[in-house]
């Protein structure tokens, strides 16, 4: 188990290489939890989006995941852990305001990141929405503004 990679691997290198294609800049392997400790594999901090790379195997994917016949209950066991652990990064990072995007290994890593960039371009426009309403939040719904008094 030494050598399986824990970052830098394929499917990452394949999915950061096509964000980077779509003119999109990311912080790799960002903490976003201190405790307890939450790597994320690409993050966009302005945005407060994670991507996670889930390996089939390690995450338990429910197309490709393959369940060891040898020490089977302890395997059982480490990738429940692994969703488990999962599940709580998610629920941790929606709390404190992160959208959390899980991408598996398998899957097609342009349209991985196509599909982030449109989350990307969905929290964009929120921000510019929530701008707008800001800069009208002082007038009145007839029309009239109130005098400051000076």
């Amino acid at each position: 188990m030494k050598k399986v990679r824990q970052t830098g691997t394929k499917a990452e290198m394949a999915l950061r290489k096509a964000l980077h294609r779509l003119g999109l800049r990311y912080r790799v392997n960002f903490q976003v939890l201190k405790k307890p400790r939450r790597i994320a594999d690409v993050a966009f901090t302005k945005h407060k989006i994670a991507v996670f790379v889930d390996g089939c195997f390690w995450h338990g994917c429910p197309e490709h995941a393959s369940w060891p016949k040898n020490n089977a209950e302890f395997w059982l066991q480490k990738i429940e852990a692994n969703r488990a652990r999962d599940a709580d990064t998610d629920a941790k990072l929606r709390e404190i305001g992160w959208t959390v995007i899980r991408i598996w290994e398998h899957e097609c890593p342009e349209m991985a990141a196509d599909a982030i960039n449109g989350v990307i371009d969905v929290k964009r426009s929120e921000a510019k929405v929530s701008l707008g309403q800001n800069d009208n939040s002082e007038d009145n719904t007839d029309g009239t503004h109130e005098s400051s008094g000076r």
